[in-house]
């Protein structure tokens, strides 16, 4: 049975936190990035929420959630027991809230009322989805919670709060939301209405998100990526993800590439893997067609091709690392940990999506092309 069950109410524009106007008499748990306290933008934020509310602040985030500080969230959510939570910033702020309220409810045994999500940056799509990446420093291991009660019940998406993120950010977080949509456009669970919207975000990406990097105050340009980023999320909740993911979650743990960029690193090598299954190719085929990469006469390997050259153009024009070695690892520390990075890419939550099931010797052969 084809679906696509979408129960956050999305507001984008420049005058969208003005829903937050609306919030009244209530206990609220704001969670957010580390360097946002004292910002204007928090301040904006916090210029929405009336008197007569309550109103905590936790800002102890860290990049790739550790348990520690989502444990010293827990705590502050079992002190202030908040009716309503807003997660604010990043993908690691909005899965540290995810998180918090995950534990905390369980906890307190009494669940909130309302949870929005504020993302700042334009690329993981968490306002939309289900789930919250953890890491277990420990172990050098990521591991994801998906519960479908942890969707955001609003999504507020503020273009002009992406503005102020560095340059790196609007490259790397972009290159996710390519990654998001070629992996649910493929994925085992994609149909009508995860396809329409992967495409749409896959056009989008490729047309627009260098001049985002470039004309980073274009407000038009901002929120199209913005709300692309969104689509896309909204498209692989559904559908499903795949081995790019797998395996850049294992690179971010084990040597804390940032996610984006170790997705944008693999994409090309994991679309070409995926594309030797004939229906896969199909799909790829036409969404490079509607995103204007190449014409209806060509054959779906050359317009394949044609897609993989031009993430590699985004690339270099976004002086994004293409390999490992360009980022500053090694390749003997790569090498050594390979069996680990497998192993645990197997186990990830986004494996079984992918559309071909790779054997260990393909996956090493995907994590080698990038190496240097």
């Amino acid at each position: 049975m084809d679906h696509l069950i979408v129960p956050t109410k999305i507001f984008s524009g420049t005058d969208s936190l003005s829903v937050l106007d609306l919030i009244q008499n209530c206990r609220i748990l704001l969670v957010c990035d580390a360097f946002l306290p004292k910002s204007d933008s928090l301040k904006d934020i916090q210029s929405h929420l009336a008197s007569s509310n309550s109103v905590t602040l936790f800002s102890d985030v860290k990049p790739d959630p550790p348990l520690d500080n989502i444990m010293a969230g827990v705590s502050v959510f079992t002190a202030v027991k908040p009716t309503i939570m807003i997660g604010i910033g990043g993908g690691s702020a909005i899965d540290t809230a995810k998180a918090i309220r995950f534990f905390g409810e369980k906890l307190i045994d009494q669940p909130i009322d309302t949870f929005i999500a504020i993302p700042t940056t334009s690329g993981t799509g968490s306002e939309v989805t289900n789930t919250a990446v953890v890491s277990d420093t420990k172990n050098d291991v990521k591991f994801p919670i998906i519960k479908d009660h942890l969707i955001p019940d609003i999504a507020i998406l503020e273009p002009r709060l992406v503005m102020s993120a560095p340059k790196s950010v609007t490259a790397f977080s972009g290159l996710d939301v390519l990654t998001h949509a070629l992996e649910s456009l493929v994925a085992k669970d994609a149909n009508l209405f995860t396809d329409t919207l992967a495409e749409k975000a896959i056009d989008t990406i490729v047309n627009q998100l260098v001049s985002a990097y470039k004309n980073g105050d274009d407000v038009k340009t901002r929120q199209t990526i913005h709300e692309a980023s969104c689509a896309a999320g909204l498209a692989f909740n559904t559908a499903g993800l795949g081995i790019c993911h797998s395996l850049a979650h294992q690179l971010g743990a084990k040597f804390h590439v940032p996610h984006g960029l170790a997705n944008a690193m693999l994409l090309p090598y994991v679309v070409a893997f995926n594309g030797q299954n004939e229906e896969v190719a199909e799909k790829y085929g036409k969404a490079i067609i509607k995103a204007h990469l190449g014409a209806p006469t060509l054959s779906n390997n050359l317009l394949i091709k044609r897609l993989q050259k031009y993430i590699f153009t985004m690339m270099r024009e976004m002086d994004c690392p293409k390999t490992l070695k360009d980022f500053g690892i090694k390749e003997k520390d790569v090498l050594e940990n390979m069996d680990w990075i497998i192993s645990h890419a197997k186990e990830d939550g986004t494996f079984p999506g992918n559309p071909v099931v790779p054997t260990d010797a393909e996956l090493k052969q995907l994590i080698e092309k990038i190496i240097k």
